[in-house]
């Protein structure tokens, strides 16, 4: 495996038509199967967590599960009163027209509010909770076409599957902004980088078909792990980034050779050679962020297995791609690039009469710029570097000690979405139903009557709490074994009224309940708990997957460079990165201060998944700098060069590859954090943060400090000798081919 790169490059730029083609055809079959195999959808099963997924399982054992559910609001026109007789009019046609509807299981009767300004009519859809929003759009025609035909009242329709539609059109919206940003952008990098549009455009091309490659095999591999509806924002998100940087680190380590060979090195020597260095490194990366991203399955969570799927999948196609098709690229565009130089360098033979350097070579000896700069401040005062470098960075993550992890409740959504400014018109006119308990109990068969006579009690204690409002009466499944009653809050799910219910039933009256009846098994769920519940689960699995990553990042370092010293070097300073990242993320999102620069309205609190996302994505991507700049200074200590003079040359050599692989980065991850969706905005911001931290402070402040302070002891317990590591086999040296 270690000279598997080389090989590959080998064959793949001798036969370069055959490797493109290749590449295409397996772009076309992942993607074919992927259709005609189908995705799997995560069902409600799937979500299931806590003391919450608990209830929910033992409700739907007994039939009583949740169904989608939409609510027709019949309200006045803005400035104008109700018109009762146009109301009830507009009430009895909604409700035949619904009722006529196979989507449909069941119409309730209108609900005047309290005071007299609003109707309401209950509709429950058939099918799981989940799928409602798949089968609505007949239900919101209807409601559009009452609308028409009664234009004295306003009628509007909300519930859980209309406001899953509108969240997933803004989405698809957003993510389509973002495309039309994040490409030009990234293209616009790459002609800075490389000045060539050929060459800008191939890390382009992989990246995207590798996209695709990626989003096909994910509906195969959706049947072992269901998608929860993330996944391709994920592949989008994740394979611009890594299929990129991986083609970035190839094209410029083939550049740098071919510049350093000063025109006697041919393409596919030039090929081989990175393929020897930058392609070993790109592997090692790629089999780093799909190793950290694995760890998300630790979660037990299908939201962050639809995740790590996505990750696993992108990543891996993309470092396919850069060890298969990209080598062949090179080597039809070296050759041209050659072939022009060559005609080039004769007209100007033939008009001076005198050959000149190639320009490439000469550049390529000029240094210096601001990396250099730094680079020579960090080798004087390396310790007083570090201490800064460490001290800002514990500076930023101060903010954490403070994080608040909450779920993001659909209160939090975006009023851009229509439907969700006709959900603060209905909780304004029904406050009752801006959350709900379900308190669920199984028993005997026999005990049902003394179990929603125990039930009804609860609901009596509960009421006198004022925290809840009201209650329906219980109900029993068929089999006598399951009884449910319904408790409304008035309050949404993220207040501290609602919170406190739920912490009163669950401590309380549940318990209480429960010690009559012999036997008997009861849990909560509801807006309510599974509001609480779910950040709990994230809370609980956090140091698992903390824990799951360090040793993976130490595990992986040490492996690709047979070093301890830097394992233990990239777990300190992936911990601070992550740290860090998360600091800035509390201190921007928690706050007000940074509503209008980024609009967004603050919830106060931090999504539940964000962190757990960042920690990992974040070790996974760290690791691309990680092994291309140690890689560099590797190669230069095996050369004879002292280990100090290595870790400046290394860095500064790679610095120009690694600052245009995060611009790359941020410029991808900050258009998601323009997206109206919170959680996907706190994700986006957090991912550009922490690539900024960790391209310019970690890999060229800290990093270097910390290997000129240790010099020679970073590589312990690998010795060299003659320059060369004596624990390492001697690996395949490219076959080098000069041009005369």
């Amino acid at each position: 495996m270690k000279n598997f790169p080389v090989r590959t490059a080998r064959w793949s730029a001798r036969h370069p038509w055959r490797a493109i083609a290749g590449w295409f055809l397996f772009v076309a079959l992942c993607l074919g199967a992927g259709i005609a195999v189908g995705g799997n959808p995560a069902t409600s099963e799937d979500y299931r967590v806590g003391e919450a997924g608990r209830a929910e399982a033992m409700a739907a054992e007994g039939g009583l599960q949740q169904r989608p559910l939409e609510r027709v609001l019949i309200t006045a026109k803005p400035g104008a009163p109700l018109e009762t007789e146009a109301a009830d009019a507009a009430a009895r046609d909604i409700t035949e027209r619904m009722r006529q509807l196979p989507e449909v299981r069941s119409v309730g009767s209108p609900v005047p509010s309290s005071d007299g300004k609003a109707l309401r009519i209950d509709v429950t859809m058939k099918g799981p909770e989940l799928d409602g929003k798949k089968h609505v759009d007949p239900l919101l025609a209807q409601t559009a076409e009452v609308q028409k035909a009664h234009p004295q009242v306003r009628v509007e329709e909300v519930g859980g599957p209309s406001i899953g539609k509108g969240v997933d059109k803004l989405r698809g919206d957003d993510l389509a902004r973002t495309e039309m940003i994040a490409l030009p952008v990234t293209l616009l990098t790459l002609l800075l980088v490389f000045r060539s549009f050929a060459m800008a455009v191939v890390p382009l091309v992989l990246a995207l078909t590798s996209i695709v490659s990626a989003v096909g095999l994910s509906m195969l591999a959706s049947h072992a792990f269901p998608d929860a509806g993330v996944g391709t924002n994920v592949i989008l998100l994740i394979g611009l980034a890594v299929g990129v940087d991986y083609t970035l680190f190839y094209l410029k380590r083939e550049r740098e050779e071919r510049a350093r060979a000063g025109g006697r090195l041919s393409p596919h020597a030039a090929v081989e050679l990175a393929a020897a260095t930058s392609g070993r490194a790109v592997v090692v990366s790629g089999l780093a962020v799909a190793a950290s991203s694995a760890t998300l399955y630790l979660v037990d969570d299908v939201i962050f297995s639809s995740i790590a799927t996505g990750t696993v999948v992108v990543t891996l196609v993309a470092v396919v791609s850069s060890l298969t098709v990209l080598p062949a690229l090179l080597a039809v565009l070296g050759e041209r690039a050659e072939r022009r130089a060559r005609r080039k360098a004769e007209s100007a033979a033939r008009k001076t009469g005198r050959t000149r350097e190639p320009r490439a070579s000469r550049k390529a000896r000029t240094g210096g710029g601001v990396t250099g700069a730094l680079l020579r401040g960090v080798a004087r005062r390396p310790a007083a570097t570090l201490a800064a470098g460490t001290l800002a960075l514990i500076a930023l993550s101060a903010p954490l000690l403070g994080i608040n992890l909450t779920d993001m409740g659909r209160e939090t959504h975006s009023r851009t979405i229509p439907v969700m400014q006709t959900y603060d018109r209905l909780n304004a006119a029904y406050p009752e139903l801006k959350a709900m308990h379900q308190v669920v109990v199984r028993a005997e068969p026999g005990q049902s009557g003394e179990v929603a006579s125990a039930l009804s009690e609860l609901a009596g204690r509960a009421r006198a709490d004022s925290d809840t409002t009201g209650a329906g009466a219980p109900v029993t499944s068929p089999d006598r074994r399951i009884t449910l009653v319904e408790l409304p809050v008035p309050h949404h799910v993220s207040s501290t009224e609602a919170q406190r219910s739920l912490d009163r039933i669950r401590t309380v009256h549940l318990p209480a309940t429960l010690e009559r009846l012999s036997g008997a098994e009861g849990a909560v769920t509801g807006d309510v708990a599974r509001y609480a519940d779910y950040p709990e689960h994230q809370k609980s699995k956090l140091p698992l997957i903390i824990g799951t990553l360090l040793l993976v990042t130490f595990g992986m370092t040490v492996w690709a460079f047979r070093s301890v010293v830097l394992g233990l070097i990239g777990v300190v300073l992936n911990l601070l990165s992550a740290a860090a990242s998360l600091g800035v993320l509390v201190l921007t999102f928690q706050g007000t201060w940074a509503e209008g620069l980024l609009d967004f309205n603050s919830t106060g609190s931090i999504g539940s998944r964000v962190p757990l996302f960042l920690f990992v994505i974040l070790f996974g991507l760290s690791m691309d700098y990680q092994v291309f700049v140690i890689s560099r200074i590797r190669e230069m200590v095996q050369r004879g060069v002292p280990t100090r003079q290595a870790v400046i040359d290394g860095i500064g050599s790679s610095a120009g590859v690694v600052t245009s692989a995060a611009f790359v980065m941020v410029t991808v991850f900050a258009s998601f954090a323009a997206l109206h969706l919170i959680e996907m905005k706190q994700i986006g911001f957090s991912l550009t943060v922490a690539v900024l931290i960790d391209a310019f402070i970690i890999r060229i402040v800290i990093l270097p400090a910390l290997m000129l302070l240790l010099g020679d002891r970073v590589w312990w317990p690998t010795r060299f000798r003659g320059g060369r590591p004596v624990t390492d086999p001697e690996p395949e040296s490219p076959r080098t081919v000069t041009v005369g």
